[in-house]
């Protein structure tokens, strides 16, 4: 008999496993543990764009759509990009199932075995492991941790960002630093692409969580782009509009990619359920003042977390200008993996281990502060237990 191997290929046994999901497993059951380990608000959707879905539902929209979306949702989504950066058409539009998804397709359409593809670090895991699962070779660049917060170090990613390089990933505002790359920076990093002909893929999930201006909106590479750039914007609707669930985003892509993409669609998920559609174009049209509500909540929360941190001994915390996350050094946290299930343990309390998100991020914390703060202060309270604080 053939002694034929039933192991994965190579590439899927080396991924990593998410660190954050060996945390929260083994306490999701738990009745008594108070979680902040994903990145999600601990208010449910808004009951309006609930409604839209059930609407949808009592109208028997159960059948599939169209791979890039039905067209209501893809033109809300040009008019809600236009609005914000610069024009775009429904035809620079393609709808996902989830912001994750969109990644892991624009990734397929563009990156080849062997490409070398490089990540600003840290960063949620998944932006290096996509690129890895193709055989492509991730280089990741890490940002610096100053007493002033996270900083890119420009020239030095430029240096790495050499003619071979196939693509670029840049989240900003960022998981799980919160930094948020300024619009100087966005366009030297345009230019040296446009130079090199470098795809610059930009992960957009949480550019209406932005802290550093009154719009609550971060730079954007689609400010100052054109339409043939190699630029291709990811976004979701999952932290603005507080959809984590519904697995719904969106991408806008040059036209010439497009029909790539709707493809890719096709062999990956076919097409995202009509009734999440419906409820996604509701969020588009009639949701910017929730928005908006959310970034002042957020704000109010990251002041409150990070205040309360900074004066815990051992702690080292800086002020993110955006996302929804307090990434802090701590000294008792070396092992960052074994002091956040140690946290579970102990106290009941669910943190992300910062290891997870490159080994940059080892000995540090993150904290999702999407939650009330009478919530926020209840956890401060058992992250002082498990230090042993007074």
């Amino acid at each position: 008999m053939p002694n034929f191997s039933l192991a994965a290929r190579d590439a899927v046994r080396q991924l990593n496993i998410s660190r954050i999901r060996e945390v929260a497993n083994a306490g999701m059951q738990r009745n008594d543990v108070m979680a902040f380990w994903f990145g999600e608000p601990d208010q449910v959707t808004p009951d309006f764009i609930r409604r839209a879905a059930v609407d949808a539902l009592d109208a028997g929209e159960t059948f599939y759509t169209e791979n890039l979306g039905i067209p209501q949702l893809r033109e809300a989504i040009a008019r809600y990009v236009s609005e914000l950066h610069r024009e775009v058409s429904s035809q620079n539009i393609a709808v996902t199932n989830s912001g994750m998804s969109a990644l892991m397709i624009v990734t397929q359409a563009l990156v080849s075995p062997g490409d070398r593809v490089v990540i600003v670090t840290p960063v949620w895991p998944n932006l290096v492991e996509m690129p890895r699962i193709l055989g492509a070779q991730p280089v990741t660049f890490p940002l610096t941790f100053t007493a002033a917060g996270w900083q890119l170090d420009l020239s030095g990613l430029l240096d790495v960002l050499s003619p071979d390089t196939r693509a670029v990933y840049i989240n900003s505002p960022n998981n799980p630093t919160g930094w948020t790359i300024d619009a100087e920076s966005q366009q030297t990093i345009l230019e040296h692409c446009r130079r090199h002909g470098i795809w610059l893929i930009a992960d957009d999930a949480y550019e209406r969580l932005f802290f550093g201006n009154d719009e609550g909106l971060a730079p954007s590479f689609l400010d100052i782009a054109d339409p043939q750039d190699r630029l291709v914007s990811v976004n979701t609707f999952s932290k603005a509009w507080q959809m984590t669930g519904w697995r719904l985003g969106w991408m806008v892509v040059p036209e010439e990619l497009a029909c790539a993409v709707a493809t890719l669609i096709e062999y990956n998920t076919s097409c995202a359920p009509g009734f999440v559609q419906r409820a996604g174009a509701t969020a588009m049209q009639a949701g910017e003042a929730a928005v908006k509500d959310f970034n002042v909540r957020m704000k109010r929360a990251r002041d409150f977390l990070v205040q309360h941190l900074t004066v815990l001994p051992g702690v080292e915390a800086s002020q993110p200008d955006g996302a929804m996350y307090a990434f802090f050094r701590l000294a008792k946290a070396s092992d960052s993996l074994a002091f956040c299930k140690q946290l579970v343990d102990s106290v009941g309390l669910g943190l992300a281990p910062g290891v997870a998100f490159g080994a940059e991020g080892e000995g540090f914390v993150r904290w999702c502060f999407a939650a009330s703060e009478a919530r926020l202060a209840a956890g401060i309270e058992r992250l002082k237990e498990a230090l042993n604080y007074e």
